[in-house]
Protein backbone atom coordinates (compact mmCIF):
# COMPACT_ATOMS: atom_id res chain seq x y z
CA UNK A 1 0.00 0.00 0.00
CA UNK A 2 2.75 2.35 0.87
CA UNK A 3 4.31 1.67 -2.84
CA UNK A 4 0.94 2.48 -4.47
CA UNK A 5 0.27 5.41 -2.45
CA UNK A 6 3.49 7.29 -3.76
CA UNK A 7 2.40 6.22 -7.34
CA UNK A 8 -0.88 8.04 -6.85
CA UNK A 9 0.92 10.70 -5.40
CA UNK A 10 3.07 11.48 -7.69
CA UNK A 11 0.13 11.00 -10.21
CA UNK A 12 -2.49 12.83 -9.09
CA UNK A 13 -0.48 15.10 -6.19
CA UNK A 14 -0.47 14.08 -2.67
CA UNK A 15 -3.82 16.66 -2.17
CA UNK A 16 -5.82 14.68 -4.23
CA UNK A 17 -4.61 10.86 -2.78
CA UNK A 18 -6.60 9.96 0.40
CA UNK A 19 -4.45 7.90 2.41
CA UNK A 20 -6.56 5.90 5.42
CA UNK A 21 -3.78 2.80 5.28
CA UNK A 22 -1.03 3.38 7.74
CA UNK A 23 -1.09 3.59 11.45
CA UNK A 24 1.58 6.32 11.70
CA UNK A 25 1.25 9.27 13.47
CA UNK A 26 0.93 12.56 11.60
CA UNK A 27 0.68 15.05 14.63
CA UNK A 28 3.63 16.70 16.33
CA UNK A 29 4.90 15.72 19.28
CA UNK A 30 3.33 18.11 21.96
CA UNK A 31 5.29 21.03 22.95
CA UNK A 32 6.49 20.09 26.09
CA UNK A 33 8.62 17.26 24.43
CA UNK A 34 9.96 19.46 21.82
CA UNK A 35 11.13 22.02 25.32
CA UNK A 36 12.87 18.51 26.39
CA UNK A 37 14.39 17.54 23.14
CA UNK A 38 15.90 21.06 23.01
CA UNK A 39 16.58 20.81 26.88
CA UNK A 40 18.82 17.82 26.14
CA UNK A 41 20.95 18.99 23.28
CA UNK A 42 22.69 20.60 26.25
CA UNK A 43 23.25 17.67 28.05
CA UNK A 44 24.39 15.51 25.58
CA UNK A 45 27.79 17.11 25.14
CA UNK A 46 28.46 16.19 28.56
CA UNK A 47 31.22 13.07 29.25
CA UNK A 48 28.92 10.13 28.98
CA UNK A 49 26.07 11.88 27.51
CA UNK A 50 24.90 9.42 25.15
CA UNK A 51 27.10 6.40 26.52
CA UNK A 52 25.32 3.07 26.98
CA UNK A 53 23.75 2.13 29.90
CA UNK A 54 22.05 -0.99 32.10
CA UNK A 55 20.57 -2.80 29.20
CA UNK A 56 16.72 -2.15 31.26
CA UNK A 57 17.41 1.47 30.74
CA UNK A 58 18.24 4.34 33.03
CA UNK A 59 17.65 3.92 36.58
CA UNK A 60 15.89 7.33 36.62
CA UNK A 61 13.44 6.81 33.70
CA UNK A 62 11.81 3.28 35.50
CA UNK A 63 11.50 5.10 38.63
CA UNK A 64 9.61 7.51 36.63
CA UNK A 65 8.11 5.41 34.28
CA UNK A 66 7.05 3.24 37.31
CA UNK A 67 5.64 6.28 39.21
CA UNK A 68 3.26 7.11 36.54
CA UNK A 69 2.21 3.46 35.28
CA UNK A 70 1.16 2.91 38.88
CA UNK A 71 -0.77 5.31 38.66
CA UNK A 72 -2.91 4.58 35.44
CA UNK A 73 -2.99 0.86 36.13
CA UNK A 74 -4.05 1.80 39.65
CA UNK A 75 -1.47 -1.16 41.95
CA UNK A 76 1.90 -0.23 43.03
CA UNK A 77 4.41 -1.01 39.82
CA UNK A 78 8.56 -1.01 41.03
CA UNK A 79 11.18 0.22 38.71
CA UNK A 80 12.66 -3.58 39.34
CA UNK A 81 9.28 -4.90 37.24
CA UNK A 82 10.06 -2.63 34.30
CA UNK A 83 12.30 -2.70 31.52
CA UNK A 84 12.93 0.30 28.28
CA UNK A 85 12.52 -1.57 25.12
CA UNK A 86 12.96 -0.72 21.35
CA UNK A 87 8.94 0.14 21.18
CA UNK A 88 6.42 -2.07 22.13
CA UNK A 89 7.79 -4.47 19.24
CA UNK A 90 10.81 -4.56 20.59
CA UNK A 91 9.28 -5.81 24.28
CA UNK A 92 7.54 -8.08 22.50
CA UNK A 93 10.29 -9.61 21.13
CA UNK A 94 12.16 -9.66 23.96
CA UNK A 95 9.28 -11.39 26.29
CA UNK A 96 8.66 -14.30 23.84
CA UNK A 97 12.61 -15.19 23.38
CA UNK A 98 12.61 -15.38 27.15
CA UNK A 99 9.20 -17.65 27.55
CA UNK A 100 9.03 -19.43 24.47
CA UNK A 101 10.19 -22.60 23.61
CA UNK A 102 10.22 -24.17 20.03
CA UNK A 103 6.63 -25.22 19.04
CA UNK A 104 4.56 -23.16 22.15
CA UNK A 105 1.92 -21.26 21.07
CA UNK A 106 0.75 -17.94 21.62
CA UNK A 107 -2.98 -17.47 21.11
CA UNK A 108 -4.34 -14.29 19.87
CA UNK A 109 -7.94 -12.87 19.44
CA UNK A 110 -8.55 -12.11 16.01
CA UNK A 111 -8.61 -9.21 14.09
CA UNK A 112 -4.89 -8.77 15.26
CA UNK A 113 -1.54 -6.85 14.02
CA UNK A 114 -0.61 -8.95 11.75
CA UNK A 115 3.27 -9.05 12.82
CA UNK A 116 2.19 -10.78 15.98
CA UNK A 117 2.94 -13.80 13.84
CA UNK A 118 6.50 -12.79 13.26
CA UNK A 119 7.42 -12.02 16.76
CA UNK A 120 6.30 -15.76 17.57
CA UNK A 121 8.13 -17.27 14.88
CA UNK A 122 10.98 -14.83 15.56
CA UNK A 123 11.63 -17.40 19.02
CA UNK A 124 9.78 -20.66 17.67
CA UNK A 125 6.73 -20.53 18.84
CA UNK A 126 3.41 -20.21 16.75
CA UNK A 127 0.59 -17.79 16.36
CA UNK A 128 -2.78 -19.01 16.70
CA UNK A 129 -5.63 -16.78 15.76
CA UNK A 130 -9.09 -17.16 17.36
CA UNK A 131 -11.47 -15.12 15.71
CA UNK A 132 -13.99 -12.94 18.23
CA UNK A 133 -17.50 -12.60 17.29
CA UNK A 134 -18.24 -11.05 13.96
CA UNK A 135 -19.97 -7.30 13.72
CA UNK A 136 -18.67 -6.57 17.60
CA UNK A 137 -15.38 -7.97 17.91
CA UNK A 138 -16.22 -9.01 21.35
CA UNK A 139 -14.14 -12.16 22.68
CA UNK A 140 -15.17 -15.61 21.96
CA UNK A 141 -14.33 -16.87 25.14
CA UNK A 142 -15.54 -20.42 24.32
CA UNK A 143 -13.23 -20.29 21.19
CA UNK A 144 -10.35 -19.22 23.41
CA UNK A 145 -11.23 -22.14 25.83
CA UNK A 146 -11.20 -24.81 23.23
CA UNK A 147 -8.28 -23.36 21.72
CA UNK A 148 -6.00 -24.13 25.21
CA UNK A 149 -3.81 -26.69 25.14
CA UNK A 150 -0.92 -28.04 26.68
CA UNK A 151 1.30 -26.15 24.33
CA UNK A 152 -0.38 -22.67 24.53
CA UNK A 153 2.40 -20.04 27.06
CA UNK A 154 0.88 -16.92 26.30
CA UNK A 155 -3.02 -15.02 25.56
CA UNK A 156 -1.89 -12.01 23.59
CA UNK A 157 -4.29 -9.29 24.03
CA UNK A 158 -4.33 -5.38 22.41
CA UNK A 159 -6.79 -3.22 23.81
CA UNK A 160 -7.79 -0.88 22.06
CA UNK A 161 -7.57 -2.84 19.44
CA UNK A 162 -5.68 -2.61 16.31
CA UNK A 163 -7.47 -2.71 13.56
CA UNK A 164 -11.55 -2.76 15.20
CA UNK A 165 -11.15 -0.49 17.91
CA UNK A 166 -12.89 -2.83 20.42
CA UNK A 167 -11.74 -2.27 23.99
CA UNK A 168 -12.16 -5.54 25.79
CA UNK A 169 -14.01 -5.19 29.66
CA UNK A 170 -13.44 -6.33 32.90
CA UNK A 171 -15.64 -9.09 32.37
CA UNK A 172 -14.19 -10.31 29.50
CA UNK A 173 -10.50 -10.15 31.44
CA UNK A 174 -12.04 -11.27 34.37
CA UNK A 175 -13.21 -14.62 32.27
CA UNK A 176 -9.82 -14.65 30.46
CA UNK A 177 -7.85 -14.74 33.98
CA UNK A 178 -10.25 -17.62 35.01
CA UNK A 179 -9.57 -19.71 32.09
CA UNK A 180 -5.70 -19.30 32.23
CA UNK A 181 -5.93 -19.92 35.63
CA UNK A 182 -7.60 -23.25 35.07
CA UNK A 183 -5.04 -23.81 32.49
CA UNK A 184 -2.17 -22.85 34.11
CA UNK A 185 -2.63 -25.61 37.02
CA UNK A 186 -4.07 -28.07 34.62
CA UNK A 187 -0.33 -28.07 32.65
CA UNK A 188 1.88 -27.31 35.16
CA UNK A 189 3.43 -23.80 34.25
CA UNK A 190 1.67 -20.26 33.99
CA UNK A 191 0.05 -19.56 30.71
CA UNK A 192 1.05 -15.73 30.53
CA UNK A 193 -1.64 -13.28 29.53
CA UNK A 194 0.20 -10.30 27.44
CA UNK A 195 -1.87 -7.32 27.01
CA UNK A 196 -0.40 -4.64 24.40
CA UNK A 197 -1.27 -1.37 24.71
CA UNK A 198 -0.17 1.18 22.73
CA UNK A 199 -3.38 2.50 22.13
CA UNK A 200 -4.74 2.52 25.95
CA UNK A 201 -4.88 6.66 25.44
CA UNK A 202 -7.26 6.38 23.49
CA UNK A 203 -10.61 5.27 24.56
CA UNK A 204 -13.83 6.85 23.82
CA UNK A 205 -15.67 4.50 25.62
CA UNK A 206 -16.64 6.35 28.50
CA UNK A 207 -15.76 4.18 30.93
CA UNK A 208 -11.94 3.39 32.85
CA UNK A 209 -9.98 0.83 30.51
CA UNK A 210 -9.83 -2.30 33.31
CA UNK A 211 -5.76 -3.48 34.15
CA UNK A 212 -5.00 -6.97 33.73
CA UNK A 213 -2.47 -6.60 36.79
CA UNK A 214 -5.88 -6.54 39.10
CA UNK A 215 -7.41 -9.65 37.31
CA UNK A 216 -4.48 -12.05 36.57
CA UNK A 217 -1.39 -12.88 38.36
CA UNK A 218 1.02 -13.74 35.52
CA UNK A 219 0.05 -10.91 33.24
CA UNK A 220 2.49 -8.65 31.77
CA UNK A 221 1.98 -5.22 29.86
CA UNK A 222 3.49 -4.06 26.46
CA UNK A 223 3.46 -0.77 25.46
CA UNK A 224 5.04 2.54 23.73
CA UNK A 225 4.94 6.25 23.74
CA UNK A 226 4.66 5.93 19.99
CA UNK A 227 1.07 7.08 19.93
CA UNK A 228 0.28 8.94 23.20
CA UNK A 229 3.41 11.31 22.42
CA UNK A 230 3.56 11.30 19.05
CA UNK A 231 7.14 9.46 19.60
CA UNK A 232 6.55 6.61 16.67
CA UNK A 233 10.45 6.75 15.45
CA UNK A 234 11.73 7.20 18.55
CA UNK A 235 10.96 3.99 19.22
CA UNK A 236 10.81 3.77 23.05
CA UNK A 237 8.70 1.21 24.75
CA UNK A 238 8.81 -0.65 28.03
CA UNK A 239 7.16 -3.87 29.51
CA UNK A 240 6.16 -4.13 32.77
CA UNK A 241 5.73 -7.04 34.50
CA UNK A 242 2.85 -8.04 37.36
CA UNK A 243 4.65 -7.69 40.62
CA UNK A 244 2.81 -10.50 42.15
CA UNK A 245 4.18 -13.22 39.40
CA UNK A 246 5.91 -15.53 41.33
CA UNK A 247 9.70 -15.40 40.38
CA UNK A 248 9.09 -12.06 39.13
CA UNK A 249 12.96 -11.38 39.48
CA UNK A 250 13.81 -14.49 37.35
CA UNK A 251 11.70 -13.16 34.48
CA UNK A 252 12.99 -9.47 34.70
CA UNK A 253 16.25 -10.76 34.59
CA UNK A 254 15.52 -12.66 31.21
CA UNK A 255 14.03 -9.95 29.90
CA UNK A 256 16.86 -7.97 30.19
CA UNK A 257 19.33 -10.80 28.75
CA UNK A 258 16.82 -10.68 25.99
CA UNK A 259 17.03 -6.97 25.39
CA UNK A 260 20.85 -7.19 24.98
CA UNK A 261 21.44 -10.71 23.14
CA UNK A 262 18.83 -9.85 20.56
CA UNK A 263 20.77 -7.24 19.45
CA UNK A 264 18.39 -3.96 20.94
CA UNK A 265 21.11 -3.52 23.94
CA UNK A 266 18.90 -0.31 25.07
CA UNK A 267 16.34 1.28 24.64
CA UNK A 268 17.35 4.34 22.94
CA UNK A 269 18.99 6.90 25.37
CA UNK A 270 17.65 10.20 23.82
CA UNK A 271 14.37 8.74 24.01
CA UNK A 272 14.51 7.49 27.66
CA UNK A 273 15.70 11.42 28.64
CA UNK A 274 12.41 12.92 26.73
CA UNK A 275 10.59 10.20 28.57
CA UNK A 276 11.76 10.64 32.35
CA UNK A 277 11.67 14.89 31.53
CA UNK A 278 7.92 14.71 30.47
CA UNK A 279 5.90 10.93 31.78
CA UNK A 280 4.71 12.91 34.76
CA UNK A 281 3.02 14.80 32.78
CA UNK A 282 1.87 12.57 30.22
CA UNK A 283 -1.90 12.77 30.40
CA UNK A 284 -2.14 16.36 29.99
CA UNK A 285 0.35 16.33 27.14
CA UNK A 286 -1.86 13.34 25.54
CA UNK A 287 -5.15 15.37 25.95
CA UNK A 288 -4.97 17.40 22.97
CA UNK A 289 -3.97 14.35 21.02
CA UNK A 290 -6.96 12.81 22.22
CA UNK A 291 -9.16 15.42 20.95
CA UNK A 292 -7.49 15.71 17.83
CA UNK A 293 -8.41 12.40 17.08
CA UNK A 294 -11.92 12.09 18.59
CA UNK A 295 -13.22 14.77 15.81
CA UNK A 296 -11.33 12.51 13.25
CA UNK A 297 -13.27 9.93 14.24
CA UNK A 298 -16.83 11.78 14.34
CA UNK A 299 -15.64 12.77 10.40
CA UNK A 300 -14.99 9.37 9.74
CA UNK A 301 -18.15 8.33 11.21
CA UNK A 302 -20.30 10.74 9.20
CA UNK A 303 -18.67 9.94 5.74
CA UNK A 304 -19.03 6.24 5.92
CA UNK A 305 -22.85 7.17 7.38
CA UNK A 306 -23.44 9.04 4.03
CA UNK A 307 -21.77 6.54 2.51
CA UNK A 308 -23.85 3.61 3.41
CA UNK A 309 -21.14 1.39 4.59
CA UNK A 310 -21.57 0.01 7.42
CA UNK A 311 -19.47 -0.03 10.80
CA UNK A 312 -19.37 -0.50 14.58
CA UNK A 313 -17.82 3.05 16.33
CA UNK A 314 -14.80 1.93 17.32
CA UNK A 315 -14.40 2.44 21.23
CA UNK A 316 -10.65 3.41 20.67
CA UNK A 317 -7.67 3.60 18.98
CA UNK A 318 -7.20 5.74 15.95
CA UNK A 319 -9.11 3.08 12.95
CA UNK A 320 -12.39 2.16 11.62
CA UNK A 321 -12.91 -1.82 10.85
CA UNK A 322 -15.85 -1.02 8.80
CA UNK A 323 -17.56 -4.27 6.73
CA UNK A 324 -17.03 -4.61 2.68
CA UNK A 325 -20.21 -4.44 0.86
CA UNK A 326 -22.62 -7.58 0.84
CA UNK A 327 -21.00 -9.86 -1.77
CA UNK A 328 -17.57 -8.60 -2.18
CA UNK A 329 -14.74 -9.59 -0.27
CA UNK A 330 -12.39 -7.00 0.96
CA UNK A 331 -9.44 -7.78 -1.33
CA UNK A 332 -11.80 -6.61 -3.71
CA UNK A 333 -13.19 -3.34 -2.16
CA UNK A 334 -9.92 -2.02 -1.08
CA UNK A 335 -9.08 -2.39 -4.75
CA UNK A 336 -12.04 -0.18 -5.65
CA UNK A 337 -11.39 1.99 -2.90
CA UNK A 338 -7.99 2.14 -4.75
CA UNK A 339 -9.64 3.37 -8.08
CA UNK A 340 -11.23 6.71 -5.95
CA UNK A 341 -7.38 7.33 -5.02
CA UNK A 342 -8.14 5.91 -1.41
CA UNK A 343 -5.82 3.52 0.35
CA UNK A 344 -7.33 1.28 3.06
CA UNK A 345 -6.08 -2.43 4.13
CA UNK A 346 -7.75 -5.38 3.47
CA UNK A 347 -9.28 -7.17 6.57
CA UNK A 348 -7.48 -10.38 5.35
CA UNK A 349 -4.19 -8.94 6.84
CA UNK A 350 -5.78 -9.04 9.92
CA UNK A 351 -6.54 -12.62 10.10
CA UNK A 352 -10.68 -11.24 9.70
CA UNK A 353 -11.46 -11.12 5.81
CA UNK A 354 -14.85 -9.83 5.33
CA UNK A 355 -13.66 -6.20 6.58
CA UNK A 356 -10.82 -2.99 5.82
CA UNK A 357 -8.76 -1.04 7.95
CA UNK A 358 -9.20 2.90 7.77
CA UNK A 359 -6.68 4.82 9.68
CA UNK A 360 -6.90 8.38 11.07
CA UNK A 361 -3.70 9.66 10.66
CA UNK A 362 -4.65 11.95 8.14
CA UNK A 363 -6.08 15.68 8.31
CA UNK A 364 -9.47 16.08 8.63
CA UNK A 365 -9.57 17.84 5.34
CA UNK A 366 -8.24 14.73 3.76
CA UNK A 367 -11.34 12.60 5.82
CA UNK A 368 -14.20 14.95 4.44
CA UNK A 369 -12.42 15.23 0.90
CA UNK A 370 -12.84 11.31 0.00
CA UNK A 371 -16.69 11.08 0.50
CA UNK A 372 -17.26 11.43 -2.74
CA UNK A 373 -14.43 8.64 -3.38
CA UNK A 374 -16.38 5.97 -1.00
CA UNK A 375 -19.69 6.96 -2.33
CA UNK A 376 -18.76 6.12 -6.26
CA UNK A 377 -16.57 2.85 -4.96
CA UNK A 378 -19.41 1.92 -2.74
CA UNK A 379 -22.34 2.56 -5.96
CA UNK A 380 -19.19 0.59 -8.22
CA UNK A 381 -18.27 3.72 -10.43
Amino acid sequence: MFEAGAELKQSYGAENVYDFSLGNPDLPPPAAIVEAICDLAGQVSCEGGLSYMSNAGYPETRAALAAWLSQDQGITINAENLILTVGAAGGLNCFFHTVLSPGDEVICPAPYFVEYGFYCGNHGGVLRPVKSKPDSFELDLGAIAAAIGSKTRCLLINSPNNPSGVVYSADELKALAELLTEASSKYGRPVYLVSDEPYRFLNFSGRPLPSVFAHYKHSVIVSSFSKNLALAGERIGYVAANPAIRNAGELMAGLVFSNRVLGYVNAPCLGQKIINACIAKADELTAPLFEVYAERRRLMAEVLDVAGIQYQLPAGTFYFFPKAPEGMDDIAFVQRLLEQRILAVPGAGFGYPGYFRLSLCLDKKFIQAAKDGFIKAMQGE
